[in-house]
């Protein structure tokens, strides 16, 4: 990961080395945006009429990592720029790259080949000049997000722009544009074109990134939702008992998480997400309103999203494990204690922690659990929940016993035992694996 105040002055230090051979150069893009906006930038791009070779020979060790689009990467220690030179651009027969391009000289074409508006300003970091040929400034002072030229254009040229929108409104807290938008409702069912793996990647930054709620809101208004989470749409109008969730509908119920949420992890913005997922398919009325086992049929759900959706199989495990595990918080002040260490102990639990939280303050309010479990991971240490194991397998051969299935069995009754606080020695958990081991004969 690149060092943004130092990748800052490598920009600048380019920039500088540019100009001293007679180049056009600037910043250009998001970085652009974000330190108008008093936002620290993530990365740093530069854009210059000088041509890829002429690049790579004035900065030996320059990648080229674009060839077609012109695109070269410079890094120095932890900072890294993109330099790219003008280009305009082709049809894009391919609804992702264009067909071919043109190296250009004036910044303006290059400017009115972007996204959006507020995407395509440049500035020049050494006098602070701001060169916005496509409207841009007014735009981000207006909280616009405007596609560049034709907006149906803009869109079918690359279709993951309609979900890039929605992430930059939601980020930004912008309103987006209404040609823009009708151009996004025309053509949202393009969307399931775009690869799982592009989907994806905009789906968790419109989560996770602060406006997850509006994220939300913008792609079922403009039709997107459906096409990419039809699991998701289904939450809507799907009722809750009033004394659980006096908020209203799932839909309403996630919302508000969201909403309540801010920032967060990509892993719990998607816990998030698909932690109610099960409720529509177990939806029955009965004494009350019931969603019967809806934690494990959203479990099985999550798995299927996800991995179509191509996340890593460690996410894949920990997103299931969020939504299969949210309602055992409700049983936290009854669980054995043993249960309940195990319990504590999940891999990343702070983030389950989280969920309920978030879960408890969007519903009835009532937070008693997650005081509790507070609590009990305040008093109880690291080595109270995982304690050094008193016996292994090993043991259990030693003394005369041959290895087979049920060898776990007797190890998780000591381990259970020892959580409980019954046994303390080595020789106390040898009478209780004997005696299960005897048991299973």
């Amino acid at each position: 990961m690149s060092d943004s105040s130092e990748s800052l002055k490598l920009a600048v230090h380019l920039i500088g080395e540019l100009r001293s051979r007679e180049h056009k150069a600037f910043l250009v893009g998001g970085c652009v945006r974000d330190r108008l906006l008093g936002i620290e930038p993530k990365d740093f791009d530069i854009s210059t009429d000088a041509s890829p070779a002429q690049i790579a020979e004035y900065f030996p060790g320059a990648l080229l990592v674009g060839a077609h689009f012109g695109v070269v990467l410079i890094k120095e220690g932890t900072a890294q720029v993109e330099v790219a030179t003008f280009r305009s651009e082709g049809e894009y027969t391919d609804a992702r790259r264009p067909d071919e391009v043109h190296f250009e000289s004036d910044p303006a074409l290059d400017a009115q080949r972007r996204d959006f508006s507020i995407n395509g300003l440049m500035e020049d970091p050494l006098t602070g000049e701001i060169i916005d040929a496509v409207g841009g400034r007014a735009d981000l002072a207006n909280k616009i997000i405007r596609a560049i030229g034709d907006a149906a254009r803009r869109f079918s040229e690359d279709h993951l722009r309609m979900l890039r929108a929605v992430r930059f409104a939601a980020r930004l807290g912008f309103e987006i544009e209404t040609q823009t938008a009708d151009a996004i409702r025309s053509q949202a069912e393009k969307v399931k074109t775009v690869s799982a793996e592009r989907v994806r990647d905009e789906l968790v930054r419109i989560l996770s990134e602060g406006g997850g709620r509006r994220g939300l809101e913008l792609l079922d208004e403009l039709g997107l939702l459906v096409q990419i989470l039809p699991e998701v749409k289904a939450f809507q109008g799907v009722e809750q008992p009033p004394e659980y969730h006096p908020e209203g509908d799932v839909w309403t119920h996630v919302l508000l998480m969201f909403e309540k949420m801010g920032r967060a992890t990509p892993s719990l913005a998607m816990g998030v997400l698909l932690h109610d997922v099960g409720k529509p398919p177990t939806f029955r009325r009965a004494d009350r309103i019931r969603f019967d086992g809806h934690a494990d049929v959203g479990a099985v759900m999550a798995r299927d999203l996800l991995g179509k959706m191509r996340f890593s199989n460690e996410d894949i495990e920990h997103v299931t494990a969020l939504v299969a595990n949210h309602m055992k918080f409700k049983d936290v002040q009854k669980m054995r204690t043993s249960t309940l260490k195990r319990f504590l102990r999940m891999e990343q639990f702070a983030e389950h922690l989280a969920l309920h939280r978030l879960d408890c303050l969007s519903s009835n309010g009532k937070t008693e659990s997650y005081e509790f479990v507070r609590q009990k991971l305040a008093e109880l240490g690291t080595e109270t929940l995982h304690p050094p194991r008193l016996i292994s397998g090993h043991d259990l051969i030693a003394a005369g016993y041959q290895p087979g299935p049920n060898f776990s069995r007797a190890l998780e009754a000591v381990e259970t035992a020892q959580l409980e606080g019954e046994i303390q020695s080595r020789e106390e958990a040898m009478v209780i694996a004997k005696r299960t081991l005897a048991a299973q004969c």
